[in-house]
């Protein structure tokens, strides 16, 4: 905590080291808020500095006027008393001169709105009137327009560089400026998971501050929606677009009850929500302001008050002194905008930081299917189809940009647009490409991405898409009737061709099987958004990987970026100070080279600490085996691992483990496809059948959904009792490094009693991601420790993941467990030093069986023994026999 206030106060960006069960929150909490309020008191101590000071000088002028007064003749002190009295009315003017101003320019403000949607108006029914005179001449249609279409049209562009100084004018930003709520100074924490960020609140209310602390929980809309019908849609991009519609709906709802002239068209009422009332919305934010709650507190009390959560927490940001919100919320700047979140002069504590750097680049890479693009152009091209005339020309020039793109897209992938990307064959093949090679390849170099990226957040192409279709694609799949007219007719054929896009090809893989799962955005062009921002990133910082399958509808587009400090760089510039904790955050070299100094932090504003873990030292027993009960070294590189030899010979060592290690046992495999090897080579062999005998055996689930299940039986197993006959005594889990149950799983006590870690998780080298990030690195990065910051990497990437599943051991002061590496190459000093210090101090290197298998069972006996139970009870089969091995 002391390393942390010094951090905070003097703008550094710390990274905090603090295994799981040593108090790591709580730390964070109380050495945060400590500073907080010092900083508050301070600010507060020096505010009443300066008054005093003034009313001093106001006192000495004072006393020098008087014994000036006391020598001058009654009519001099009679004029500079009236002349006082003049300055004094004088300024109270001016005060109420100001206090008008402002009055009149917030008066100006709400009638600039007024002005503008008159215009709006105005303008709009000259289009129509326009409209209607071409159509009588045209004879095309004799129907009206449907007034709900409104609000599916793109409104009349005006780029910021093409907008004239009256509407410049007219918009008024400065002054809605002034009229934001100020930000105090405050703390942003955030962490990988809602359930973490829930448990970090739950230790906030446990702490001295949580009575008196101003906290707010952010939440995505599927957390916090409290409104029936929007929460029925499940998707949550549909669920987001529903909210922002009915957002507008009232927001339009609130300038027709403002103008003075009644609107004459009548139309259908639109929906709008009836948790988002502004006075319940203020009530709910200063509620929130005066309790701490987390999200789950926050979604009930939104129900009993019939007040919406999601918008009353983005209201509290202001005045809030701890913010608590997900990684993507404040690692991404679009999303950090819509939120209102502030940066500027603020404390960021990043928790569970260990995957920092591969998360702000899993963030901002994003990949489309050859299906989904033809489903946007499609889209687009009846939408712009459908409302052709009623667009102005700026929205029209940049559809068609955006169209000539899509098809570009499509042409990288060997395709073509307008036909079913099911039937559409492809030559398989990857390919990878930098950003300027992708946009030639489809010649959407003369394209200017920054004006389409300015284009699709002005005009909310995307949102108006989605609903576009939302509302036709139904009809044109569901209809029954003969169409009336040609517009129908197009309609229908929207729906019919979507329909058509989404049906399966011949051949379905499990790939597409997973895929069809997932929920289905009704309109991608948010995907494209993304992708097409993507783009806009500087030509070495990222690289497009295209994927050709056998049919366009499966290929696939990719960006891959390589340089994810262009992302933090405003974080750490803005930021008062960054606090990067985790529990294990070992090896931070290549963390610091590739996103802190890339980011331009300089090494005098790095603060590094590390602290042991709170357990006896004799409580934990991590070993290195170099070789087998039969001798056989141990190394599992991609050559040797597949050997029969090598495969019996890690049955015989999980064997011997089994025997004398009480409750859990957990072992995690580099890959899922070498566990399906080994494990059918141990049936076939009849390993598994004798570690059966011992153990119950448990595998991690593919599905995410069963892993919950799986654990339960697996703790229900452990619990039973002893069999005093040699029978089964505990469990035996089979996991993957990087899977299901790598990183947030706590094997605490006899859930994990024994962590076997087979082989080194070394990543696909072969991987033309991996390769082109490697390539980026060696020639941008400096050396470390005499290696190639592209090799380094790999090694990094590797010891990254095995000190996130050996970490799932150990989770409080009163646990013990022993780990077991099994491989030789973990005994190289490299390779050690990388492994975090409460592990690493002490570790042993045992290059024969026997001495590893003794000391495990000697800890196991002393626990054990020390517990009150005893050993020879739980494994008579093992102590009737000699003890030596």
């Amino acid at each position: 905590m002391e390393s942390l206030y010094t951090a905070l106060d003097q703008g550094k960006v710390g990274i905090f080291e603090s295994p799981t069960g040593t108090g790591k929150s709580l730390s964070l909490i109380c050495g945060a808020l400590t500073w907080l309020r010092d900083h508050e008191e301070k600010k507060q101590e020096a505010a009443k500095l300066l008054d005093t000071e003034g009313l001093e000088k106001g006192s000495d002028d004072g006393k020098e006027k008087k014994s000036s007064e006391a020598s001058e003749p009654d009519w001099v002190s009679e004029f500079v008393q009236k002349k006082a009295e003049r300055d004094m009315v004088n300024k109270l003017k001016d005060e109420e001169l100001k206090r008008k101003k402002r009055e009149e320019r917030l008066e100006m403000i709400r009638h600039n709105a007024q002005l503008r949607y008159a215009m709006k108006r105005k303008a709009t029914e000259d289009d129509e009137t326009v409209k209607l005179l071409q159509l009588s001449k045209e004879g095309a249609e004799s129907e009206t327009h449907d007034p709900e279409e409104e609000g599916l049209i793109v409104a009349e562009y005006e780029s910021d560089e093409e907008a004239t100084p009256k509407s410049r004018l007219c918009e008024d930003d400065d002054d809605d400026e002034d009229l934001e709520e100020d930000h105090v100074t405050k703390i942003y924490y955030c962490s990988r998971t809602h359930s973490q960020l829930a448990q970090f609140v739950h230790e906030v209310q446990k702490s001295p501050y949580g009575d008196s602390v101003r906290l707010v929980s952010l939440g995505s809309r599927q957390n916090l929606c409290v409104n029936p019908e929007v929460v029925r849609l499940g998707n949550v991009q549909m669920m987001n677009d529903r909210c922002l519609e009915m957002q507008k709906n009232k927001h339009d709802k609130r300038e027709k009850a403002s103008d003075l002239e009644p609107k004459r068209r009548r139309g259908v009422a639109k929906a709008t929500c009836p948790f988002s009332g502004f006075e319940n919305l203020m009530s709910m934010r200063d509620e929130v302001l005066v309790k701490v709650r987390d999200v789950e507190q926050l979604l009930q009390h939104g129900r009993d008050t019939h007040t919406c959560p999601y918008y009353s927490t983005r209201m509290a940001i202001p005045a809030a002194q701890v913010v608590v919100l997900p990684y993507q919320t404040l690692l991404h700047a679009s999303t950090r905008k819509a939120s209102g979140i502030k940066l500027k002069d603020q404390i960021v504590i990043i928790d569970e930081a260990h995957n920092l750097t591969d998360t702000i680049s899993a963030i901002h890479s994003v990949e489309m299917s050859g299906a989904q693009i033809c489903r946007a152009h499609s889209q687009l091209s009846q939408y712009c189809e459908r409302y052709r005339s009623r667009l102005k020309a700026k929205n029209l020039m940049y559809i068609k940009q955006i169209l000539f793109v899509l098809e570009g897209l499509v042409r990288t992938l060997g395709g073509k647009v307008g036909q079913n990307p099911n039937t559409q064959s492809c030559q398989p093949g990857s390919e990878l490409l930098t950003i300027n090679d992708f946009l030639f390849r489809g010649q959407c170099d003369n394209i200017n991405l920054f004006k389409v990226q300015k284009y699709f957040e002005k005009s909310m192409i995307s949102q108006k898409l989605c609903g576009f279709v939302e509302k036709y694609e139904g009809n044109g799949i569901n209809s029954q009737s003969s169409c009336k007219n040609k517009e129908n007719r197009r309609i229908e054929g929207l729906g019919l061709y979507l329909q058509s896009l989404q049906n399966n090809p011949t051949v379905v893989s499990e790939q597409q099987v997973a895929a069809e799962v997932k929920p289905t955005m009704a309109s991608p062009m948010m995907l494209v958004e993304s992708f097409l921002f993507a783009l806009t990133n500087a030509n070495k910082d990222g690289r497009v990987v295209i994927q050709r399958q056998a049919c366009l509808a499966q290929s696939s587009l990719k960006f891959l970026l390589l340089n994810a400090a262009v992302h933090f760089t405003q974080i750490a510039r803005e930021s008062r100070a960054v606090i990067i904790a985790g529990g294990t955050m070992q090896p931070v070299a290549d963390f610091k080279e590739q996103l802190l100094f890339s980011a331009g932090v300089t090494e005098d504003r790095i603060l590094e600490f590390s602290c042991g873990h709170v357990i006896p030292p004799e409580n934990i027993l991590p070993i290195v085996l170099c070789t087998g009960p039969s001798g056989q070294q141990l190394e599992f590189t991609f050559q040797t691992r597949d050997t029969p030899q090598m495969m019996e010979e890690t049955g015989r060592v999980l064997s011997n483990l089994c025997n004398i290690v009480p409750g859990g046992v957990v072992c995690f495999f580099p890959s899922y496809e070498y566990e399906k090897r080994i494990l059918g080579h141990w049936e076939a062999t009849g390993v598994l059948q004798r570690l059966q005998t011992k153990k119950k055996i448990f595998q991690e689930p593919k599905k995410a959904n069963q892993v919950e299940q799986v654990l339960s039986d697996y703790s229900k197993s452990i619990q039973r009792c002893v069999n005093a006959e040699g029978g089964q005594s505990g469990a035996l889990l089979f996991s993957v490094v990087g899977g299901k149950m790598s990183e947030g799983i706590n094997f605490s006590d006899d859930l994990g009693r024994c962590i076997v870690m087979v082989g080194m998780p070394y990543p696909n080298i072969k991987s033309p991601e991996l390769q082109e990030k490697m390539t980026y690195l060696d020639k941008n990065m400096p050396h470390i420790d005499g290696k190639s910051p592209g090799k380094a990497m790999i090694e990094n990437l590797c010891m990254k993941a095995v000190n996130q599943s050996i970490g799932r051991a150990i989770r409080h002061r009163g646990d013990y467990a022993c780990i077991v590496l099994c491989d030789h190459r973990y005994s190289r000093t490299g390779t050690l030093q990388k492994l975090p210090e409460w592990i690493r101090s002490s570790t042993r290197t045992h290059t024969s069986f026997g001495p590893a298998f003794a000391s495990i069972r000697k800890l196991c006996d002393v626990l054990m023994r020390q517990m009150g139970v005893n050993m020879s009870l739980c494994f008579p089969a093992v102590f009737s026999v000699s003890r030596s091995v």
